[in-house]
Formats: C-alpha cells, sequence, structure tokens
C-alpha cells in the first residue's frame, strides 16, 4: 500500500504539473478531515507522511487540563495518567490512531479533499501561466468539437475557442493544429479556462510579428490594426529605419509573407498602408486602393472630409461601406466621402485647394495642376522669413519658384541652408504626382501583384507578375 500511494503522488505530480510538498500537505490535511469526522470537528489531529518510506502516521493530540471544556482535545489529569503516568497539567499526549478504523466512509473523504486541492492548484498553475499571455499567440491542437465550440490542447491547458471567435466559414477538424490568440483567463471557469480568439485584431498583429523579422525586431512598428474577421482588415505600419521599407518588409519577396497569413485567415484581403503622423495623409493612404482628390480635416471633432472622383467613389466605399468603416477604425477619425461633383454642388464647404502640411520623406502628395497659379502666401508650410526673402527676389506666386533648381534656390539673397531646405521639400511636395503616391499603397494590398501569392506547381496558373 506505501508503494501505491508513492506511485500516485508521483504520478499526479508528473500528469498535472503540481508540486509534490502540496500534495502532501494536502494529503494529511485529508487524513485530518476524516479523523475529525470520527472524533469531533475541534479535535487536534496531527497526520505525518513519509515521503521516502509512504508510511502514514495519524494520533490526537490531547491537552491535559484541570477543568475538561472540550472532551474531543481535552483530558482530565486522571484519565490522561492512564496514557502517561507522568502527565501533568499542560502536557500533550499523543494517542496513536491505525488508518484502517476509519473505514470506507473516511478514507473517501480524504481522497475527495485532495481532488479538490489538486484541481485547485492546476488552476492556479494555468492562470499564473498565462495570465501574463493575454495578447500573444499560442499554437495547440484541436481535441474536441462541440457545437462549434473548439477544445484546443494548450502545452499546459485546455483552451476554449468560441464559436463567436472563429473566422466565419472556417472549419476545424478533431488532429488539426490551430492558432489562436489569448483573450481572457478565466479563473472561476469550471470547463477551459484560456479564452482564444482567431477573430481579435490582435491576431492579425501576432501573425505579422510571427511572419515579418522586421516586426519583431522592433524595426517595423504595426501602429494599428482595422479588421473584419473574414472579410478584410488593414494594418498600418512605419519604419524606425529610413533604410527599410515598412510596407515591403510585410509584403515580403512575391508576397510570400502576407500570402502565408492571407492563407492562415482562410483568404481575408489583407491591406498593409503606411502609417503616417498627419491625419489627412493617414486618411489618404487608409482609403486605398481608392485615389482621393482630396482632403480636409476638423480636428475638434476628429472628422476627415475625403474628396474623390466619381469612378473612385464606389471603390473609396467599398462593399456594404466596408472599405471606408476600416479606413476611419484604422485612423481613429470620422471620414466623410464625397464625390468631386457632389461637393462642387455643396458649394465647396472649404477652399478648393488647402495644401497639406509638409509630409515625412516617402509621403509628398500631389494636389494637381491648379497649384501653379497659387500666390506663396496662400500656400500652408511657408513661414513668414521664408516669404519675406521670396517676395523680396519677385517670387510671389508658386509658378515663379516651381522651375528653380536646388542651387537657385540656395543663391536666392538672405536664404538660409535651412529655409532653402524647406522650400524644396515643398516644390516636390505639390510636384509629385497621384500616381508616384498610390504606388505604395497599391503595392500593399494583397491582390496586388506584390502581395499575390505564386501559382502552385502544375495548377496551370501564371505567377504573378
Amino acid at each position: 500500500m506505501n508503494n501505491e500511494i508513492l506511485d500516485a503522488l508521483s504520478q499526479i505530480t508528473r500528469e498535472k504539473s503540481v508540486d509534490r510538498a502540496m500534495l502532501i500537505e494536502t494529503l494529511e490535511q485529508g487524513l485530518a478531515s476524516a479523523v475529525r469526522k470520527k472524533h469531533g470537528a475541534t479535535a487536534d489531529v496531527e497526520v505525518r507522511f513519509n515521503d521516502r518510506t509512504g508510511g502514514l502516521e495519524c494520533s490526537l493530540r490531547m491537552t491535559v487540563v484541570e477543568n475538561v471544556e472540550d472532551p474531543a482535545f481535552q483530558w482530565t489529569v486522571e484519565k490522561a495518567r492512564t496514557h502517561k503516568p507522568d502527565a501533568v497539567v499542560g502536557d500533550v499526549v499523543l494517542i496513536p490512531l491505525p488508518i484502517s478504523e476509519f473505514g470506507r466512509n473516511a478514507i473517501q473523504t480524504a481522497k475527495q479533499v485532495l481532488i479538490q486541492r489538486v484541481r485547485e492548484a492546476e488552476r492556479d498553475r494555468v492562470f499564473k501561466e498565462y495570465s501574463d499571455k493575454i495578447g500573444t499567440l499560442v499554437r495547440g491542437v484541436v481535441q474536441q468539437v462541440d457545437r462549434g465550440n473548439v477544445i484546443v490542447k494548450l502545452e499546459f491547458s485546455e483552451g476554449f475557442l468560441p464559436a463567436r471567435e472563429q473566422i466565419p466559414r472556417s472549419y476545424h477538424r478533431q488532429g488539426d493544429y490551430v492558432r489562436a490568440v489569448v483573450i481572457n483567463v478565466d479563473k472561476s471557469a469550471k470547463g477551459p479556462q484560456v479564452i482564444l480568439s482567431r477573430t481579435h485584431p490582435d491576431f492579425l498583429k501576432r501573425l505579422f510579428e510571427a511572419e515579418v523579422p522586421e516586426i519583431a525586431d522592433g524595426i517595423v512598428e504595426v501602429r494599428a490594426v482595422s479588421r473584419e474577421a473574414g472579410a478584410r482588415s488593414k494594418i498600418s505600419v512605419y519604419s524606425t529605419d529610413p533604410r527599410v521599407d515598412a510596407v515591403g518588409s510585410c509584403v515580403g519577396l512575391k508576397g510570400s509573407r502576407v500570402q502565408s497569413i492571407v492563407r492562415e485567415l482562410g483568404g481575408e484581403r489583407i491591406d498593409i498602408v503606411p502609417w503616417s503622423p498627419d491625419p489627412e495623409r493617414f486618411a489618404r493612404l487608409a482609403l486605398a486602393p481608392a485615389r482621393v482628390a482630396r482632403v480636409f480635416s476638423d480636428p475638434d471633432t476628429k472628422t476627415i472630409q475625403a474628396i474623390v472622383d466619381e469612378d473612385q467613389l464606389s471603390l473609396a466605399i467599398g462593399r456594404n461601406g466596408q472599405n471606408v468603416r476600416l479606413a476611419s477604425e484604422l485612423t481613429g477619425w470620422k471620414i466623410d466621402l464625397y464625390s468631386s461633383r457632389e461637393w462642387l454642388e455643396r458649394g465647396g464647404e472649404r477652399p478648393l485647394f488647402a495644401p497639406l502640411p509638409p509630409a515625412a520623406s516617402g509621403e509628398a502628395e500631389g494636389e494637381g495642376e491648379d497649384v501653379a497659379s497659387v500666390q506663396l502666401a496662400e500656400l500652408g508650410g511657408i513661414t513668414q522669413d521664408l516669404l519675406a526673402v521670396l517676395d523680396g527676389a519677385g517670387y510671389t506666386t508658386f509658378s515663379d519658384i516651381l522651375d528653380l533648381e536646388p542651387d537657385e534656390v540656395r543663391a536666392i539673397p538672405g536664404m538660409a541652408p535651412e529655409m532653402a531646405d524647406r522650400l524644396l521639400t515643398l516644390i516636390d511636395e505639390l510636384t509629385t504626382t497621384d500616381a508616384q503616391t498610390d504606388a505604395a499603397p497599391e503595392a500593399s494590398k494583397p491582390d496586388a501583384p506584390a502581395a499575390e501569392a505564386p501559382a502552385e506547381p502544375g495548377s496551370g496558373e501564371e505567377p504573378a507578375a
């Protein structure tokens, strides 16, 4: 019997990853509870388990007193001396108890206490293990599918993937490997504690971290994610190293990286958008693949007004408003879309030309041919000092400085180097074509050639250009 107890403790410790010392303590407490059922709830019981031999010693501790108040753990001097001849008041007399005398019910009580304690210890361990992993990616094997809910075997526990957290039209079979993100750890749950999700925006973010080394290394940052699981997602990225292209890093060679994620998501379309600190520029990029003609913003209400050509309106709105809805969620601004005809019919609530602030490198936006006739004083981004220098040299409209070479700009009397750089940046910004601006967002789309996965060998399809 002693060897059986030792083997049982070893098996529980190994299978449940429970501390052995805790198991021994629980076993002693369970046996003590069984003794109290027979000798009284207030009985002073001492149980010792020998972890080396598997031996169990159980005894009652009776305190010697003059006047007995509780016979469950107190004796008079006369009664104590029947077991210990030299007993005096204050002594503690140990009365050995054989385990066999407890009976089947007492042993069953000890067993229930041990089982309950093992369950509690296992839940505490799982809670500590996964409470710090909320928002992280985990991988497991499908154990069971019940009414659309999936039980996933994880490394230290079971995960619960509810039907509402699964990608629409996805199918999981027993034995399949599945990846998901931990969204909650329910300590009070009777069943699986770890709640998983494949529809949460963090799931898409963690997949990019796993597939793109530049994101894992911190060179490229994921700034925002908006997602409608199973249909379409938008993710904005930013490179902390000017030598690294954030969008290109996420797309990968011939779209290999992004297509790997698309397959994991069951064909969900992913738009990879370069992040910009300027909300107007960010809104332009977020509305890709539509080309936006004008963008105006109201910081007080966090509202963007975007004007697109007639042929771009349906593309900007998307199916059931999906594109503009995701763009709004990605930027954190409300986006109101107008066709160019509707905007003109409304009389243009603001001037049709409203230049954007200076852009970061690689984000310059074209503003159209009507820019050339605009007065320099109406252009944003030109300081009063720079305006005075240009006015003194006879330059008053944008067309006057449009064709100036860098050397000619720096040769203008009173032109400081930083002023010259600012002016050249502005000229470059306002003369960049829409085609150049849209090149990066178009390449970031999963249905663009750069993001298409190569055709499978033998499929008869030509690989994307």
